[in-house]
């Protein structure tokens, strides 16, 4: 094989072999190519027909946040690739075949277009229909082994346009190809390289893949072991991480700006745009574009205006769409023709006015990335960006929020105005602020790609009314909240996942599942958008709090003991409020905030304020000596975050925060700038900083930080503890984020053998090919589990009492009698179940009593089984959603889990830290430790259980389903009375395999 830089694929030499001079084929000496590439005869011939493999098209977004389409070659790609081939420079050519090969032949062109899609594929990156890059293997036919056998080894080849050199196409197209290979059962590329060639030598050794490498013949020679590894999967998921949040900061800090759709008549959502880019004095050219301007019309609102974006003869970065619906495409293609980078669509009339909108919002997402564009919206209420040489207001709001530390997103526009005016009336500023509308392109994954290491900011809001790849958010959701605070409220959560008619495609999860493993990433979790606001104000003016110790100190009783009872509902350790009487002044606040301060046995401290009686400017006094109290505070030891509980003392929230971090120094009031005067030069156009990479959580340290800081101020109790409470249990979890536990392996795991077993299985049923699946049986149930160290106890069917008996000399007594029929099965309230039958009279007994009140043996299907230790009966469940991944739920048996919903979940593979926290998160786990006397069970054996059964669901993606119920935890060890596995082919992942971004 020949490869080139960031460069390479393609085509055979002229008399249909791999190259001039053709040289060996990595691993074997030179021969010809095999049978099943009819090219290599002389003779073109087209492969064994194959279906076209739609599912491995993807848009995907490159290095420089730009977009492309990966799709297979086809016939109909011949002028393509022609087109293609003859604007790849000399020096990327001979990299690919050692010798000058200026053009294709017909014969060449046949055969790199016509694909079996099995031994031999090719696949395209597209820009506006047009090839930039290709990647292709051909099957290298392994000697001596039958024809029915397929070799599993293929070579390698890429070519990129050298004017795309340098945006990650190669890379992006490896891991698809990669992909694609790994379906059709090839495990291994080869690859031979000029030794000069070293962007291309890169492109393979960066990929994180197992590989050898040789020198031989003058060329280096390379083996790629396909089989995913850590390194490989944390390399991809870094790129996408810079190739996704690069996309995003095109889209917040562009060089210009057009707004298409701005109308000659005042009002109007394109002119409101207009005006407020204009007025926020956003540091770049800003442009009107309206097809119905003339050449008179100079200038709307100061700004230049044009009949197109064609006509303005300069760079657009960003264009915003405030035209009806029907004109959008004419618009995108004035944008994707003329080299604009991002849109922000405020128009309506897509996914959320019906079917024939879903339709045309497909349409949009394919016509902007065929131009490598992303798309804000539609149907958005816009973006913001308050950096100061940024300052871009291309939203809908009625005001430029002052700069601070919080990132928001969210996709109402609605919502997006509450948050905002709730944050600024707290004196919280914002970072950025996105407001998608439908969200059909960037999502609230884009925009954490991107906070996660924005050093501008350290909070991040999240309102999202749907969860549209909850497996990949929950990972990037975890990632940032390791370094910065998520805190989200989900929309529409009573419905699974979304409101009828919603605008996106979207998986529904249940409501629990998605909150417990929110909950696991370390977001922050809260019910309404008020909660929003009032944890985003504390976490960005506030330090975490090293604990739950609490102290409350104010001038009112009875507040205090408001805030009192608060805290030990959220779980907090209050000490005793300390009264500081209604005669006490600002100085016996400031006095009393800051003895709490330097207290090492308190973590927090909430101050509680009631109005003083006949006396003026009270509060902004008060306010100035809160504020020097924590600078004090700070000043003498570990900081720790205060909140203001206040009655009826208006502006005292306003006096807190006016020295706060969230305004940089010299930023004035919210109002908007003044638009520029028609005849003012437009300010240079800045550069789009460089993310900083590993960025923690920002803000000043020290005295002068802690003068800075905003205190937040609640008018209710419940709301500053429910506040402070979440930001304690996150603490927590960000301290235990470094140590997250491990996955233990255990000796007593055949691996192998159940992976044979399966194999058996699903080879020998058709139902196991099918979506539903194949349920074991009772005995391939217990040796699948058997492999994996879990023993389920026999038991045995007892259609009669003569057979009853039998089962029971054959399992010894004492022995339980129970049924099976669904509608009976684990419930023992309905009498289908007797325990401790001592012989074989008593057994007989059972069984007339039983089917005497519960009916006929065949409809009951009884069994016998050993009696298992006394314990405590639980649930012991695994699944997997297509979305979310692999599941581990835990509760107890019966009522508690089924009508409660009192179950727990963890995402697989669960750790030991996880399988603790499990067992202990669920409402009724005081039954398993000694409740009201009881003896405490074999926790520790229930653990181990636990940890197996996801090591079982995590080695093996057929299994679909485990469920071990009862599985009954007695004071010493675990009995698994139940058990049910189910199989099928592995199911899709949306987050494991090559990145890509949502299919329309």
């Amino acid at each position: 094989m020949r490869s080139t830089s960031e460069q390479a694929d393609g085509p055979g030499r002229p008399d249909g072999t791999d190259g001039p001079g053709e040289r060996a084929t990595p691993g074997g000496p030179a021969a010809p190519e095999a049978p099943r590439d009819p090219a290599a005869s002389g003779t073109p011939a087209a492969p064994e027909a194959h279906a076209y493999p739609d599912h491995w098209e993807a848009d995907v977004v490159l290095r420089d946040g730009g977009t492309a389409r990966i799709r297979p070659i086809t016939a109909d790609d011949a002028d393509r690739l022609v087109s293609f081939y003859e604007q790849v420079s000399d020096e990327s050519k001979y990299y690919r075949f050692f010798a000058p090969y200026p053009r294709l032949s017909a014969k060449d062109v046949h055969r790199f277009t016509h694909h079996d899609f099995v031994d031999r594929v090719g696949l395209a990156a597209t820009v506006g229909g047009e090839f930039i890059a290709t990647v292709r293997y051909d099957r290298i036919d392994a000697r001596g082994l039958p024809a029915t056998v397929p070799a599993d080894e293929a070579e390698v080849a890429f070519l990129v346009q050298d004017a795309h050199h340098g945006r990650g196409v190669a890379s992006a197209l490896l891991e698809h190809i990669a992909a694609v290979a790994r379906e059709r059962g090839i495990r291994r590329f080869a690859a031979e390289v000029l030794p000069a060639n070293t962007k291309m030598i890169k492109v393979f050794t960066d990929a994180g893949y197992t590989q050898k490498r040789s020198f031989e013949d003058g060329s280096v020679r390379l083996h790629l072991d396909l089989e995913p590894t850590d390194r490989s999967l944390a390399v991809q998921r870094a790129r996408e991480q810079r190739a996704e949040a690069r996309s995003v900061q095109r889209l917040l800090a562009p060089g210009s700006v057009a707004v298409v759709g701005a109308g000659r008549a005042p009002g109007g959502v394109g002119r409101t745009v207009l005006r407020n880019l204009l007025g926020a004095g956003f540091t770049g050219p800003v442009y009107a574009v309206n097809a119905a301007l003339d050449a008179a019309t100079a200038t709307l609102d100061g700004a230049p205006a044009f009949p197109s974006v064609g006509a303005i003869g300069a760079p657009v970065d960003l264009a915003v769409l405030a035209v009806p619906a029907e004109r959008v495409p004419e618009a995108v293609a004035d944008c994707g023709e003329h080299g604009v980078r991002g849109l922000v669509v405020l128009s309506a009339g897509y996914a959320e006015s019906g079917p024939e909108g879903r339709e045309r919002q497909r349409a949009l997402v394919r016509q902007a990335r065929s131009y490598g564009m992303r798309i804000i919206g539609p149907n958005a209420f816009g973006v913001i960006n308050t950096a100061a040489d940024v300052r871009l207001d291309a939203s809908l709001a009625p005001e430029m929020p002052a700069a601070g530390r919080i990132g928001l997103f969210t996709q109402s526009g609605a919502i997006g105005i509450a948050l905002l005016a709730g944050l600024h009336r707290r004196g919280a500023g914002l970072s950025s602020f996105l407001s998608a509308g439908n969200r059909a392109d960037v999502s609230g994954n884009d925009l954490l790609q991107h906070w996660y290491d924005d050093p501008a900011t350290d909070v991040v809001l999240l309102y999202l009314e749907s969860i549209g790849n909850p497996r990949k958010f929950t990972r990037l959701a975890r990632r940032t909240a390791a370094v910065k605070p998520v805190v989200v409220v989900k929309g529409a959560r009573h419905s699974g996942s979304a409101p009828p008619g919603h605008r996106v495609p979207v998986t529904r999860v249940p409501h629990a599942t998605v909150s417990a493993l929110l909950r696991q990433a370390g977001v922050i979790r809260v019910d309404t958008v008020t909660e929003l606001v009032d944890a985003g104000v504390l976490l960005a003016g506030q330090p975490l709090p090293a604990g739950p110790r609490v102290a409350i100190l104010g001038n009112s009783e009875s507040l205090g003991l408001l805030t009192y009872d608060a805290c030990l509902t959220e779980g907090l350790r209050p000490r005793k409020p300390v009264d500081l009487t209604t005669a006490a002044t600002p100085a016996d606040f400031r006095d009393g905030l800051a003895a709490a301060l330097a207290d090492d046995a308190c973590d927090a401290v909430v101050v509680t304020a009631i109005p003083w009686v006949g006396v003026e400017g009270t509060t902004e006094v008060l306010a100035a000596s809160l504020r020097e109290a924590v600078a004090g505070g700070g000043a003498a030891g570990a900081a720790k975050p205060v909140v203001v509980v206040h009655v009826e003392m208006g502006g005292l929230a306003e006096a807190l925060s006016a020295a706060t971090s969230t305004r940089p120094p010299g930023e004035g009031p919210t109002r908007r700038p003044a638009p520029p005067r028609p005849d003012a030069p437009a300010p240079p156009a800045p550069a789009a900083p460089e993310p900083a990479p590993d960025a923690g959580p920002g803000g000043p340290e020290g005295e002068e930080a802690a003068a800075a800081r905003n205190i937040p101020a609640y008018p209710a109790a419940e709301r500053a503890v429910r506040a402070l409470a979440e930001a304690v249990r996150y603490g927590q979890w960000r301290r235990q984020a470094a140590d997250p536990g491990r996955v233990p392996e255990y000796d007593s795991i055949d691996e192998a053998g159940a992976a044979a077993l399966i194999d058996r299985v699903l080879g020998a049923r058709g139902a196991g090919r099918e979506a539903r699946g194949v349920t074991l049986t009772a005995e391939e149930t217990a040796a699948l589990l058997g492999a994996y160290g879990i023993t389920v106890r026999a038991a045995l069917p007892a259609p009669g009492p003569d057979r009853a008996a039998e089962a029971a000399a054959r399992l010894g007594y004492p022995v339980a009698l129970k049924t099976t029929a669904p509608h009976l099965r684990h419930r023992p309230d309905l009498g289908g179940v007797r325990l401790d039958l001592a012989d074989e009279q008593q057994l007989r007994t059972a069984y007339a009593e039983l089917t005497e009140v519960l009916g006929k043996p065949e409809e009951l299907q009884p069994v016998v089984q050993a009696m298992a230790p006394r314990g405590v009966d639980t649930v012991v469940r695994a699944s997997i959603d297509p979305a979310v991944g692999a599941v581990l739920s835990f509760g107890l048996s019966g009522a508690a889990s089924e009508l409660l919903g009192d179950t727990a979940h963890r995402l697989v593979p669960v750790t030991d830290r996880d399988a603790a926290e499990l067992v202990r998160s669920i409402r009724t786990a005081p039954l398993l430790f000694g409740w009201r006397g009881s003896a405490p069970v074999d926790t520790p054996a229930l653990e181990e259980l636990l940890l197996r059964v996801s090591r079982l669901v995590d080695d093996h993606p057929e299994i679909v389903s485990v469920a071990l119920e009862p599985a009954v935890v007695a004071p010493t060890g675990v009995s698994v009375l139940g058990a049910a596995v189910r199989l099928a082919p592995p199911p899709p992942t949306t987050d494991l395999g090559p990145r890509r971004l949502p299919t329309y």
